[in-house]
């Protein structure tokens, strides 16, 4: 009688050592898998998530994301794969959104408006910030548009200001996202784009006094209080 010493060698599970179950993938292998999941996601997704769906190192993963994202620059491919919104996904190049668009819309845009990519920008860059000093970088009423842009996600309320008590707005993850950003510090410079956003602040105590403005701190609006639906001038 012999013992029997072909016993099943011990897992790593058994150790509690946590062992990736599927071997290595050839690298371009990882790249197509790679490829057919990014293209089945409309939201970035990020570099652990996609470790646990090939099961492959992070850290692989992360490096093939890099060298994919480079060639498709290389070869000038009207697909952009880049890091934003904290996680990878798969774009159309700018040059390419005319095409996009004419098939997809077929000619009946959804674009912002001017008057809310006005907006947009100075809640982006002075977030956390309130529907009353946004109003005064803008000049107008901006309660409707500031109503299209949280029903498009791309604005939020972000609390209260701790002197006046009015709601403050703040951007949201679909804002970094819908830019192609990683984060708020990537914006570009504000300078060109809003010059008299700097002078909020010294325009928060005339606010207080200002009928125009007083409906939007809270107070009872004046008795004949503007009126800028601002979504249906032609100009925005």
């Amino acid at each position: 009688m012999t013992d029997n010493h072909d016993a099943e060698p011990t897992t790593g599970a058994d150790l509690g050592i946590d062992v990736a179950t599927a071997p290595e993938l050839e690298d371009s292998e990882l790249g197509a898998v790679l490829e057919a999941l990014l293209l089945v996601v409309d939201t970035p997704v990020t570099v652990e998530q996609l470790a646990v769906a090939t099961e492959q190192p992070a850290h692989r993963v992360a490096e093939k994301l890099r060298s994919m994202a480079e060639e498709l620059s290389a070869r000038d491919s009207g697909i952009d794969l880049r890091e934003a919104g904290g996680g990878w996904r798969m774009y159309t190049r700018a040059r390419f959104a005319p095409y996009v668009e004419r098939l997809l819309l077929d000619g009946a845009r959804s674009k912002l408006t001017r008057a809310a990519l006005e907006t947009l920008a100075v809640v982006a860059y002075r977030q956390p910030v309130t529907r009353a000093r946004v109003s005064a970088v803008r000049g107008v009423n901006v309660d409707a548009v500031m109503r299209t842009l949280m029903a498009r996600g791309l604005i939020t309320e972000a609390g209260t200001d701790p002197d006046s008590g009015a709601v403050t707005f703040a951007t949201t993850e679909l804002f970094l996202e819908r830019l192609g950003l990683t984060s708020l510090a990537d914006l570009p410079d504000i300078a060109p784009l809003l010059p008299d956003v700097d002078v909020i602040d010294d325009l928060s105590e005339s606010l207080t006094e200002e009928p125009r403005f007083m409906k939007l701190n809270g107070a009872a609006p004046p008795e004949q209080p503007m009126s800028f639906d601002v979504d249906q001038h032609s100009d925005g």
